[in-house]
């Protein structure tokens, strides 16, 4: 199945629509970077009680540029769980 491929604007739009959705319902949004990009956003988990879970990863594309896929799902897959815990471990966080 191929994915769609998103540029850093558009990621960026929807981050600010995601976390600006949650908090209008009174939750915080839980955003984790799993790896920093390097001509992007990286590897991100974003998170919120009651909203699907959307996982972004950077994609290679050449040397001079890259794309984003955006993933969603109705329950966090484990994985993304488990690395999402290992990173706030690692930064202390609750």
């Amino acid at each position: 199945m191929k994915q769609t491929l998103y540029t850093c604007t558009a990621v960026a739009e929807f981050i600010n629509r995601y976390t600006e959705n949650c908090r209008k319902v009174n939750k915080e949004p839980n955003i984790v970077t799993l790896r920093e990009g390097t001509l992007g956003y990286g590897n991100m988990v974003l998170m919120c009680d009651g909203f699907k879970t959307a996982i972004i990863q950077e994609r290679y594309l050449n040397c001079w540029s890259s794309g984003h896929t955006i993933r969603l799902y109705n329950k966090t897959p484990k994985k993304y769980l488990v690395l999402v815990k290992r990173k706030e471990e690692e930064y202390g966080d609750d």
